[in-house]
């Protein structure tokens, strides 16, 4: 007896958006020093914080 796998189309593929992000990062720090990466991360959050509220 064979089992039947209904494959769906994904409407969001969370680890594909991941990696892009993770990606991009990685690009803007790559030349930066440890505090300027800090000062960086550190404005990031700050941001996403403030979309959330």
């Amino acid at each position: 007896m064979e089992a039947k796998i209904k494959q769906t189309e994904k409407k969001f593929d969370a680890i594909k958006v991941m990696r892009e992000i993770r990606d991009k990062i990685s690009l803007e720090i790559m030349n930066m020093s440890y505090e300027e990466e800090r000062a960086y991360l550190d404005k990031l959050i700050a941001n996403a914080h403030t979309k959330l509220k």
